[in-house]
This record gives structure tokens, C-alpha cells and sequence, in this order.
């Protein structure tokens, strides 16, 4: 059974370049990738696909992330277009729209590396399943994460805190953390909910700052000010002691 909130978050940023002549087929399947991806471009044929494909990265310094094409379509089939397509870039993944009747081309696209085939008439249960698997490793090759679900630290409903990387999510968002805000929450969420001193919080904030001379007002300050910009993120004080992130 298909995660679907994990596909939303999968393909939140993913962009595609769908290409089918049939406007028909077209409209309903743009349709259907609207209910998953945001960010999708429609081509009709080969010459457009590989134009809007090239002007895509010139815009974006980027390439689409995940190519859909049909192969039987007027001006530059879809076996010209997945060429020229690996000629801009080796890397790049295309699931392919195959009728039964086109078997004759399985062979030659499999030599060229095509990363999924799905049938035709669809089974839409199979194209969830296809598009949730490939959605899933392009987020994790794109944001450099693995699989392993240890490298997450939930904070909350809302928060989440990846360990490989040190960097704070709110609702799949990236926050932006000055350099002590980020040096404040590293030490807190080495060991959640431990209750780590005052003095040793000072000390690792500011071991850098060789012309100031910090003390417990400046760490009231810089927890007030990130208390205000990220109300969800719950740091208690443990009154004349010190401070802990609280986690569900």
C-alpha cells in the first residue's frame, strides 16, 4: 500500500516534463500529476519536449528531475528524443509510456538505460507504485539523505531534525538558522531532552568569539529570539541550571 503522505513530501519539489502527442491523454494525465508534483512541464512531440527540456536547465541551471514520454509521436519520436535527452544528460530518468503493440522498441530502450516502462492502457495502482518509488529516490539523491530512518530526529508534529545533515525542517521546510542559533540546537539535540548546563552551552557557543565575553543574558536573549522565530521548537529552562529541547 502506498505511503501517500510520504509521496506528497517525496515529489513537493520534484519537477517533471511530461510528453504525449494525444491532447486527450495529455489533459488527463496532467491532471492526474497536478494531484502529486507542482512543478510540471507538457510537451506534444519530440522537438518540443527536448526545447522546453534544454530551456528548463538554461532557467534553472537544472535539469527536469524525472522525464514521462510516450514513443510513437509525430516531428521526433520518443527513441530520438530520449537520445538526444542522454547526450545533455547521462543521468537523466525517464519512465517510458509503452502500448502493448510497441513491444519492437523494449530492446532498443533498455539498451539506452530507460530507468521504468508502464504500460498502456494504464493501471493507475501501478503508476502510483512506479511514481512513488522513483519520487523517493530522487528525493534522496537530491537532498543527500539515505534511507535509514535514524538519521531523523522528530521533535514534533511539525519539526523534524536530520542528524546527517544538521539541519532543521519545519513541515518539510528548511529553516534558516544564524550560526549560533544552529550551534544552540546542534549541542541540545545531541542527546534530546539531557539538560545541558549554562555555562557549558556558553562556553560551546561562543568558544569563537575571542573579543566578546558572553554570560547568561546573551543565552536568555539568543533562546528568546529563536523561541519567537520558531514558536514550535519547545526549549524548557530548567531554572539556575540549564536548558533541553523537548521531543515527543
Amino acid at each position: 500500500m502506498i505511503d501517500y503522505i510520504s509521496l506528497e513530501k517525496y515529489a513537493k519539489e520534484i519537477s517533471i516534463l511530461f510528453v504525449e502527442d494525444d491532447k486527450g491523454i495529455s489533459k488527463k494525465m496532467e491532471i492526474l500529476l497536478y494531484e502529486i508534483f507542482s512543478k510540471i512541464e507538457i510537451a506534444f512531440d519530440g522537438n518540443e519536449a527536448l526545447e522546453k527540456y534544454c530551456n528548463f536547465h538554461k532557467a534553472n541551471n537544472e535539469y527536469p528531475d524525472l522525464i514521462i514520454t510516450d514513443i510513437r509521436m509525430p516531428n521526433m519520436d520518443g527513441i530520438e528524443l530520449i537520445k538526444h535527452i542522454y547526450k545533455e544528460n547521462a543521468n537523466q530518468k525517464i519512465i517510458v509510456l509503452s502500448a502493448h503493440n510497441e513491444s519492437e522498441y523494449l530492446i532498443e530502450l533498455v539498451n539506452l538505460g530507460i530507468y521504468r516502462f508502464i504500460l498502456k492502457p494504464m493501471d493507475y495502482n501501478n503508476f502510483f507504485e512506479i511514481i512513488f518509488k522513483v519520487s523517493k529516490e530522487i528525493y534522496m539523491e537530491k537532498y543527500k539523505v539515505s534511507d535509514n530512518k535514524e538519521i531523523f530526529l522528530k521533535l514534533n508534529c511539525d519539526l523534524i531534525w536530520n542528524k546527517e545533515l544538521k539541519q532543521l525542517y519545519l513541515n518539510d521546510k528548511l529553516l534558516k538558522l544564524t550560526k549560533k542559533e544552529f550551534l544552540l540546537i546542534e549541542l541540545l539535540l545531541r542527546i534530546p531532552e539531557k539538560i545541558f548546563v549554562n555555562e557549558e552551552i556558553i562556553s560551546y557557543i561562543w568558544k569563537e568569539e575571542f573579543n566578546e565575553n558572553p554570560d547568561i543574558s546573551n543565552l536568555k536573549n539568543l533562546i528568546s529570539r529563536l523561541r519567537s522565530k520558531i514558536p514550535a521548537l519547545k526549549i524548557d529552562n530548567i531554572y539556575g541550571f540549564g536548558y533541553k529541547i523537548v521531543t515527543i
